[in-house]
């Protein structure tokens, strides 16, 4: 695993020391990406026909450029896997293939690994729960895919209006609740990134006043 600290002669502008050495993707990296863009290739983002890896893609790059190193930038391109992959247990074997940190992230980062999956409100109380004893990671990855679909909502809502919610299976009520409990349960842990938070809840707030 990569010293963020060590010979860090800056911050970043999300107040990540930078390492010694600039981040280099290994071939491990491109695998992950490789067996991402196969696991998901047939789904697609819902309400659109945006293919479902813009997601994962676009939570690996908010996790670089909050300071991820090799594990969590390749837990964030799996983190969905086994939530969203059946057969489940092929999902999580895969992303067992890329060590036991990587799957510890994208474990705490899944809020469901059964099908059909639990009700909404109840699984979504059990991840917030789930945030109060987080590590640093999986803050890090949970943090960068809100973001990411917090963003992806504000732009669906500005080009399309309030008939956004209609695709989702909670409604606006609950996605805002959801949203800011998410945000509280980070803020109350002390591993979690105040920058990162900090955006999600500034995305969270446009998106209320949309």
């Amino acid at each position: 695993m990569p010293n963020r600290e060590a010979g860090a002669a800056q911050d970043t502008p999300h107040g990540i020391p930078l390492p010694a050495e600039p981040w280099v993707n290994t071939d491990r990296f491109l695998q992950a990406l490789d067996a991402a863009a196969r696991m998901h290739a047939a789904q697609r983002r819902k309400g659109s026909g945006i293919p479902y890896l813009s997601h994962l893609l676009g939570a690996c790059s908010i996790a670089l450029e909050y300071g991820a190193d090799e594990d969590e930038a390749i837990a964030a391109l799996l983190h969905d896997a086994i939530e969203d992959v059946r057969p489940t247990e092929a999902a999580r074997a895969t992303v067992a293939r890329f060590g036991d940190r990587v799957l510890a992230i994208v474990e705490g980062c899944t809020d469901a690994d059964t099908h059909p999956k639990p009700p909404w409100r109840e699984r979504k109380e059990r991840f917030i729960a789930s945030l109060a004893d987080a590590d640093a990671s999986v803050l890090l990855v949970s943090g960068a895919d809100k973001l990411h679909n917090a963003r992806s909502l504000l732009a669906d809502l500005r080009r399309q209006g309030s008939t956004v919610w209609d695709r989702f299976n909670a409604s606006r009520a609950e996605t805002l609740w959801y949203y800011r409990a998410v945000i509280g349960a980070m803020e109350a842990n002390p591993a979690h990134n105040p920058h990162l938070v900090a955006e999600i809840a500034r995305v969270v707030n446009e998106v209320e006043r949309t």
